[in-house]
Order: structure tokens, then C-alpha cells, then sequence
């Protein structure tokens, strides 16, 4: 006679997709703060959700990024890039390209807040110039972001749409491969080896271009040198055209952060607490334990997946009191790890957190008026992906 073996069914991660509010698993998390859960791709996973935890995980060389692209590892989801693409940032370094890269995204690059303003400028008035309502994703966010990191590859930022559309599948959550990423990332390859060779190309990727020459860098391929351009262009514009997306939600549904950035020190004043209440990441920031680690009251072994809850860390009681509450003058605001942290903190921080800066100034002043132009509950959330975004932003002013 065999008997039956009940085994745990785990929650589901990741939660509720809805930006406007935190996820309620959020505060059952607080008395449990490494949580074993089961991912989109069907693993296991350690769900760390307190803020010294969370901290703890992203700075420990322990726990790896890098890692958890390697064959049979246990996966959040399907890799949509090229397994040895996740460590981007550390494969810049390796291939002594960090210093170029740097240089593109340095928020103080001669006419780079010219340039950000009138671009902002300029989108502002085309919304104008259509009439209300305007959709301030397709028409402002997402263009203004795409425009912002075509400049800094030196490419024509006409071809922006053209990088732009393959995003809404590279950054999916599939629980398996998604042909489309394949191919998306085939041709955006093919594409940024062409700019590496015509005239016209500018910015990172003629420097990049021009290292060719040098036979400190023969190591380079053209292939190697066009996925820094395709990965820059990615990941940047998903994550700063994400949080700005996301930073309007805010403004258009929470009458404390409209007020907040009109008022007193502005948006610049209320930049860093808009971060820590921004829930634009959707899923969890993986990493991959190298050997055992005690966490908390738990035990992680070696292989094992762990996901880092950035939106349940940002607002961590013990960390910022009152965490439901926007206030800009919060003394720890800085903290938020919405950047990540560790020897993966996001470099472009600086010039993320300034592009955010002008385009909400920009819109805020030119449209006073501004608001949601469909009720709250009409807004319609992507699901499975990445970052959490409203498939469309509609507003009137």
C-alpha cells in the first residue's frame, strides 16, 4: 500500500502587476523574510523581501549574476539574450570597454541637458499640437528615452522605433524560449555591426568602432562590439523610460507626489524618494548562490536561485518608517535600492535619475493641467514582464 506524500505548493511568483499599489504579499512577507517560492520557469526560489537581507544579498560576492545564466541553474524565466550576455556590465569591464561606456552615459557630457530639454521640449509640443488626450507612453516616454540612447550610440535617432519594438518581447518572463527574442536579437545585432562600419555613426559606437585599430583591443569582434550597442540601447531605455513611465502613474494618481514636485524643492528635491516608492520592477533581481549562505533564519545552499524583492525593501519599515508616505525630505530616501547594489549597482544612475529630472519638469510646467484621462481602474497592466508598465498612459490637461 503506498501512501501519498503531500509536498508545499509554493506561491507564485511574481505577484500583482498593478503599478498603482504595493502587492498585498508584500506584508505577510515582513514576518517570513526569505520565502521559498516557485518562478515562472517552474524552479525554486528564495524570495528575500527585507531591506538589510535584500542589502546583504546584492552585495555578497557569494551570490552571483553571472551564474545564473549557466546551463541547468534554476531560472526565474527564460533567458530571452544570449546566456553570457546577463553579466553585460561585467563583460564591458572584462573587455577593457567600461571606460568608453562611462563616458557615453555621463549625465554632464557637453550639450547632453540641452539636448534632453528640447527633446522634452519638443515632444510636449507635438502632444499640444494633437490635442488632449495624449498617450504619454508611445508619445513621450518611451521616444524620449529611445532618443536619449540613440544619441549616445552616435545612430540616427529615426532608427530608435526600429530598437524599440524589440523590447516588448526581450523583455518578457516566459516560462520557455520565445523564438522572437532570438530573431529580435539577430537583427539588432546585424544592425548595430553596420553602424560600426558607415561614416554617419557618432557617439560610443564609432569609439568603439575606432578601437578596432588598436591592437590592444584584437581581441574585439565586430559581434562583441555590436552587443554593447544592442544591450545599451535595451536595457537602458526599458529601465529609464520604465521608471519615468512609472514616476507619472505616480503623478497622476497620487495627489501627495503631484503636490511634492510642485512644490518646495521640486522634482529634484523629491527624486530620490520617487525612486524608493517606484514599483517599475516587476519581477526579482536574481542571483545565484556560489556556496552555502546563512540568511536570516534560513539556510541557502550552493545552486540554489535567490530573487531580491527591490519594491518590498523600499519599503521596509525598519528601514523607512511610515514607508506608504512620500516625503521627499526623507533623510535616508538615497537609500532605496531601486539602482540594485553591489558590484552591480546600475552605472547610469546619474544620468537616469537627470533624465527623469527634465522630462517630468519639462511636462509638469508645460501642463499644469495634466491627469489621467481614463479612470484609475481602466488602465491595462502588462503581465509576465520585466518591468511593470501600463500598455498605454492616456492623460488630458
Amino acid at each position: 500500500m503506498s501512501v501519498a506524500v503531500e509536498t508545499e505548493t509554493l506561491p507564485a511568483f511574481p505577484f500583482d502587476w498593478d503599478g498603482t499599489r504595493l502587492p498585498a504579499e508584500i506584508g505577510a512577507l515582513r514576518a517570513e523574510p526569505v520565502r521559498k517560492v516557485r518562478t515562472i520557469a517552474g524552479a525554486e526560489a528564495w524570495l528575500v523581501s527585507s531591506y538589510e537581507l535584500c542589502r546583504q544579498v546584492l552585495e555578497d560576492p557569494r551570490f552571483s549574476l553571472k551564474d545564473t545564466s549557466a546551463p541547468g541553474a534554476p531560472r526565474q524565466y527564460a533567458l530571452t539574450i544570449p546566456p553570457h550576455v546577463v553579466n553585460n556590465m561585467g563583460n564591458i569591464t572584462g573587455a577593457g570597454l567600461r571606460k568608453a561606456v562611462m563616458k557615453a552615459i555621463n549625465p554632464k557630457a557637453p550639450g547632453l541637458e540641452e539636448w534632453l530639454r528640447a527633446r522634452a521640449g519638443a515632444l510636449v509640443d507635438a502632444l499640444v499640437a494633437d490635442g488632449a488626450p495624449g498617450e504619454l507612453r508611445s508619445a513621450y516616454t518611451d521616444p524620449y528615452s529611445a532618443g536619449l540612447h540613440c544619441r549616445m550610440l552616435g545612430i540616427p535617432e529615426e532608427d530608435g522605433p526600429r530598437l524599440l519594438r524589440s523590447l516588448d518581447v526581450a523583455f518578457m518572463n516566459a516560462p520557455r524560449e520565445i523564438e522572437a527574442a532570438r530573431l529580435n536579437w539577430d537583427r539588432d545585432i546585424a544592425y548595430m555591426t553596420e553602424r560600426l562600419d558607415d561614416p554617419a555613426t557618432g557617439g560610443l559606437m564609432a569609439e568603439l568602432a575606432a578601437l578596432r585599430e588598436d591592437p590592444d583591443y584584437a581581441h574585439l569582434t565586430d559581434e562583441m562590439l555590436a552587443t554593447v550597442g544592442v544591450t545599451l540601447f535595451g536595457a537602458g531605455v526599458i529601465s529609464t523610460a520604465g521608471f519615468l513611465t512609472m514616476a507619472l502613474v505616480s503623478v497622476l494618481t497620487r495627489p501627495d507626489v503631484r503636490e511634492a514636485l510642485t512644490a518646495g524643492g521640486g522634482v529634484a528635491g523629491a527624486m530620490d524618494e520617487l525612486l524608493r516608492v517606484n514599483l517599475s520592477i516587476g519581477d526579482g533581481l536574481p542571483r545565484l548562490a556560489l556556496e552555502d549562505v546563512r540568511l536570516g533564519e534560513v539556510d541557502v545552499r550552493a545552486g540554489e536561485l535567490v530573487l531580491v524583492l527591490v519594491e518590498a525593501a523600499n519599503h521596509d519599515p525598519e528601514r523607512f518608517p511610515d514607508p506608504l508616505v512620500f516625503r521627499p525630505d526623507r533623510e535616508n530616501a538615497s537609500d532605496h535600492l531601486s539602482f540594485g547594489g553591489g558590484s552591480h549597482y546600475c552605472p547610469a544612475t546619474a544620468l537616469g535619475k537627470r533624465h527623469a529630472e527634465i522630462a517630468l519638469e519639462t511636462l509638469l510646467d508645460r501642463l499644469p493641467g495634466l491627469r489621467l484621462a481614463v479612470p484609475v481602474e481602466q488602465l491595462v497592466w502588462r503581465t509576465n514582464f520585466m518591468k511593470r508598465l501600463p500598455e498605454r498612459l492616456p492623460a488630458a490637461w
